[in-house]
């Protein structure tokens, strides 16, 4: 019954607990036997999002509690997938806010609420981790609603419900002091304050497509909320275009959510979450509708990529050791399998044959591709991130964004000196106990390398989250990396004598018995200028002593970079080059006196 489905998205920032509150949701309506093994984090279903605890897709799921049905859609925290998250709020009614009670919302959570406010939903704000030390819901609740004044909320949002939860001890409270031990009370706010789905169950079938699948058995699956009608199993239907071309097709599968299972169905009404096997041709934005009387739905819009790199087939004395899928048909290949359902991202050929030019939402959503790819037995070579650049009447436009930085009181004046020739402007400080918070507006191309910069400079306590702005007018040039890089001469194995030899002039970024190539990037310069080096020299052998010369070698532990952390360091002629079992970094060009003459 179209009365008792309740649709409700839940946003957070990242690591405030929206996925822990999910799985007590699952237990606590039945949803898992008593005696099943049941993994943690269960919405956050692929091995990066466990990983690093982050929600990078959007999913669905229903729970039955009472006569209600309630579909939960679980959507990304981070504002580089913000494509999953514009989509997938037209298909609900209302969203659960959920913040942490001692960090408050933060800019991320800022970034989902906003656009479920201009599609005037209205919230249901859920404080997590009340039991947390140190934990300040008042407070909090204040500053949620400041964000709400903010964001330009009307009087009818202005006047949410408050739920108290802590979601790994699993309840929920009205009231900070009364007792509770289960989630009722916040299933009680959803039933009472999400409206049911509008729509005319009578009227013509209506479906916008707000998210796609794809499965090597039935294909294409286009998944969305059903705005109007009803729909059946093997019925024919008609895809609108968004150039407004009609295709036919037939209804091959018919799927709907129990629990965390998506099952076969044989009917679905208005209000309804489901996905429709079929239809090869449907894109995101499109609508599904009746064969008899197709009338298309709004199309939702989606932000457009910010940040774009190229894509290389590696060329490197090392290719083709470490990965199975090497060429450029391979690459692009993953490429048009990625642009099925990764709405944000676009990709296009350039003048090389063997270089793709990738661009996405930000430097997160392009680096958890390559990740992803290099775990697939990808191998591949990829730029240093560029920002896209806009011309609007005749004036260059650059992609600002908002940064938010907290940091111990000591290292303030460190965070906003790295900010002035980066061309950051400071909007906001706010004390928060032992911490401070700075807000600025940044180009996005002084985001670059920032992040490891800032952790060196504070002793790795400083937490940084952005999200994006808008397109300003250009704010000139910035400087890049000061320091040089230690480029290795020749091919060999790296030796305990040889790079002992070399701390004294930077950082190493490995250690002894790494085998390298001539060109490739070893550690950074302790000055401005590259410089070539030997790392694979041995000691020699001979049958004379000389006192001193036998000391024990001792090395400092090398810096290890992440994929991140190399995608921010490497300069624009230089590349890294990503393997299934490596991440390394070389020069473009790997000769020394081709390099001297550029």
């Amino acid at each position: 019954m179209q009365s008792l489905i309740r649709n409700i998205a839940i946003i957070a920032h990242v690591d405030h607990g929206k996925t822990t509150l999910v799985d007590a949701m699952l237990k606590q309506t039945g949803v898992f036997r008593e005696n099943e093994v049941i993994t943690e984090r269960v919405m956050d279903s692929n091995d990066l999002e466990k990983e690093r605890g982050i929600t990078i897709l959007s999913k669905n799921l229903s729970v039955h509690h009472g006569r209600y049905k309630i579909n939960i859609v679980d959507t990304p925290g981070h504002a580089d997938f913000g494509g999953e998250v514009e989509r997938v709020l037209t298909m609900v009614d209302s969203v659960l806010l959920l913040v942490d009670a001692l960090d408050g919302p933060m800019p991320q959570t800022r970034f989902v609420l906003k656009k479920s406010l201009d599609l005037a939903l209205k919230p249901i704000v859920v404080i997590n981790k009340i039991d947390r030390p140190g934990a300040r819901p008042e407070e909090v609740v204040n500053m949620v609603f400041d964000l709400f004044c903010e964001l330009n909320a009307t009087d009818e949002q202005l006047d949410f419900p408050i739920v108290y939860t802590s979601a790994k001890q699993g309840y929920a409270k009205i009231d900070m002091n009364s007792q509770s031990t289960t989630l009722e009370p916040l299933f009680a706010v959803i039933e009472s304050n999400v409206h049911p789905p509008k729509g005319d169950p009578k009227a013509p079938f209506q479906l916008l497509v707000t998210n796609i699948d794809y499965n090597d058995y039935i294909g294409r699956i286009a998944t969305g909320k059903i705005y109007g009608g009803s729909v059946k199993a093997g019925e024919s239907l008609t895809v609108i275009k968004h150039d407004g071309s009609l295709v036919k097709g037939r209804i091959s599968k018919l799927l709907g959510y129990e629990g965390l299972k998506q099952v076969e169905i044989e009917e679905a009404m208005t209000g309804d979450i489901v996905s429709i096997a079929g239809f090869e041709s449907v894109g995101i934005g499109e609508t599904l509708a009746s064969a008899e009387n197709p009338v298309a739905l709004p199309y939702v819009a989606i932000d457009e990529p910010t940040i774009s790199m190229n894509f290389i087939v590696n060329s490197s004395p090392f290719a083709g050791r470490e990965g199975k899928l090497v060429t450029s048909r391979n690459i692009r290949e993953r490429l048009d399998k990625e642009l099925r359902t990764n709405v944000s991202l676009r990709v296009a050929d350039t003048d090389a044959g063997d270089t793709f030019k990738v661009s996405g939402r930000g430097e997160l959503h392009l680096s958890i591709l390559i990740e992803n790819m290099r775990r697939e037995g990808f191998e591949m070579a990829v730029s240093k991130p560029e920002v896209i650049f806009r011309e609007v009447n005749g004036k260059k436009m650059e992609p600002m964004e908002s940064l938010v930085v907290d940091v111990p009181s000591e290292y303030q004046g460190v965070i906003i000196e790295k900010m002035g020739p980066r061309k950051g402007d400071m909007t906001s400080m706010q004390p928060m106990g032992e911490f401070i918070r700075l807000e600025f507006i940044i180009p996005a191309r002084g985001l670059i390398g920032l992040r490891s910069e800032v952790l060196t400079d504070t002793r790795g306590t400083a937490v940084m989250t952005h999200t994006f702005h808008e397109y300003a007018p250009f704010r000139g040039d910035i400087p890049g990396r000061k320091n040089g890089v230690l480029i290795a001469m020749e091919h060999g194995e790296t030796t305990g004598y040889a790079l002992d030899a070399l701390q004294p002039r930077g950082i190493l970024f490995l250690p002894p018995g790494v085998e390298v190539y001539g060109g490739m990037i070893i550690g950074q310069h302790a000055k401005d200028n590259d410089l070539d080096v030997n790392p694979c020299k041995g000691k020699k052998l001979t049958n004379v002593r000389a006192s001193g010369t036998d000391d024990a070698v001792k090395l400092a532990p090398p810096k290890v970079l992440t994929l991140e952390q190399a995608l921010e360091f490497i300069d624009d002629d230089e590349l890294v080059e990503v393997t299934p079992k490596s991440i390394r970094l070389r020069k473009k060009e790997l000769d020394p006196n081709r390099r001297k003459r550029k």
